[in-house]
């Protein structure tokens, strides 16, 4: 009896594992995960409650990013996040390396062709052979769902060819060369084969980046599963956390092993067979069910404050406070803190050694004075209510632009805006109107925060 996609996905072993050990660098990968959870999860509704016997799940890390797995089916998907300084997707060689296709065929290849794929991105599809490859996969899905042939029209008959040298690149030996001969000539079979492929393929483009995802992913994916539930008007934002935190801990485990790390003794004597497949309880710890995400969506409709973000935690240091009253980055403020702390270790070290450096360190700080008192009304002039981010642009940009003599030539850019920020630490220079620190920072002890 021949294989099912989902026993050929399920017992195969991957040719490597690095993704479950590195997946906490990837919690973009599983914040899309999760989306499909929830998409599988809506789907297995009825009535407000999950449909009895559904064994819809997603295996993480395991071939591909995840795979979707239901009944006899199973379907590779691979997630990657493109950042716009990157661009789209313009080649179809970009589409192979680093948009994973080449990957993805080759775990189709091994598993003799029967699971569908998906690629999930950020980035766009230019014009071009990216989007004629986006059409000819629509093209060839939609005459096989007719049960037709997988031939292509002439108009989507180069792109393939091109598509398949483009994949010959980045595949190892299992895929060997086109042609018979060795010759350039694409040969039939790899033709219908990357045709059968691409038949199979569905390109998800524009997802939400990683720096937008956290704000937009629970109203795009919790609200239409709220609304199925009937619980329209609840915040989505709980629902979310719950399930996302399902996928950042199963992208990450490598599931349980049974004999903990006592060595392998006799296993490989003389006529013992070898391993064929994966055994299932290896992948126990990778599973996201569909009953795993009814669990977890309830746990936290019922218990909503537990699954909330946390808030980010208060730094109790004046130049922190002042800062965030001035609408500067949480980055903003942690360099800032640093350059200052480096800021005070130098003039440590030089005053220790040098019974003169007061003196320059009083010269220096009446021109540190000057350059903010300039760069302030600088950032005002703009007329922005909250205008503490330009003034740290502004002053960033004055302390470079320095004369040669105002200050010791060993101290650096950074160490004069650290001088600048210790100067803000000491309420001599501000990044809003002048307020009462010491009752803000009183205030924010008393709801607790971070120690200078």
């Amino acid at each position: 009896m021949a294989a099912t996609a989902a026993e050929a996905v399920l017992s195969a072993i991957p040719p490597d594992d690095s993704g479950a050990s590195t997946a906490d660098r990837y919690d973009w990968q599983a914040a899309m995960a999760a989306a499909d959870a929830l998409g599988l999860y809506l789907n297995a509704l009825e009535d407000g409650r999950l449909r009895d016997g559904d064994d819809t799940r997603i295996v993480c890390e395991h071939h591909e990013d995840w795979a979707v797995v239901r009944g006899a089916d199973a379907e590779l998907v691979s997630a990657k996040h493109r950042d716009p300084s990157n661009g789209v997707f313009s080649t179809l060689n970009q589409l192979a390396d680093s948009g994973g296709l080449a990957h993805l065929f080759g775990r189709w290849h091994v598993l003799t062709e029967l699971p569908s794929c998906r690629l999930v991105t950020t980035a766009g599809l230019a014009r071009g052979p990216a989007q004629s490859l986006e059409k000819a996969a629509f093209f060839l899905r939609d005459r096989r769902l007719a049960g037709e042939t997988l031939t292509a029209s002439g108009e989507h008959e180069q792109v393939i060819e091109d598509f398949a040298r483009a994949l010959q690149q980045h595949l190892p030996g299992s895929w060997p060369p086109p042609g018979a001969d060795g010759s350039e000539v694409l040969g039939q079979d790899r033709y219908a084969q990357v045709s059968r492929f691409l038949s199979l393929l569905t390109i998800e483009h524009g997802k939400p980046s990683r720096q937008h995802v956290g704000y937009a992913a629970p109203g795009m994916y919790c609200d239409p599963v709220l609304n199925g539930l009937g619980l329209q008007g609840v915040s989505p934002v709980p629902a979310w956390e719950a399930v996302l935190g399902l996928f950042r801990v199963r992208m990450r485990a490598r599931g349980p092993v049974p004999r903990g790390a006592l060595p392998a003794v006799l296993a490989y004597r003389p006529g013992t067979e070898a391993p064929t497949g994966v055994d299932a309880r290896d992948l126990a710890a990778r599973i996201v069910t569909v009953a795993d995400i009814d669990v977890a969506l309830r746990a936290a409709l019922a218990n909503p404050g537990g699954y909330r973000p946390l808030a980010p935690i208060a730094r109790l240091t004046r130049i922190a406070v002042k800062m965030t009253v001035g609408g500067c980055t949480d980055n903003s403020i942690e360099r800032a803190e640093q350059l200052r702390l480096d800021y005070q270790r130098y003039w440590r070290a030089r005053v220790s050694g040098d019974p003169a450096a007061r003196a320059v360190q009083d010269g220096l700080r009446r021109s540190l004075l000057r350059v903010s008192d300039q760069a302030t009304s600088d950032a005002i002039a703009l007329g922005e209510d909250a205008w503490g981010s330009a003034l740290w642009q502004k002053l960033q940009a004055r302390v470079e632009e320095m004369a040669a003599g105002a200050c010791p030539d060993d101290l650096d850019a950074d160490l004069r805006l650290g001088g600048i920020c210790d100067l803000a630490n000491r309420c001599q220079v501000w990044f809003s109107s002048s307020f009462d620190v010491e009752a803000e920072l009183a205030r924010l002890r008393a709801v607790g925060g971070t120690a200078p």
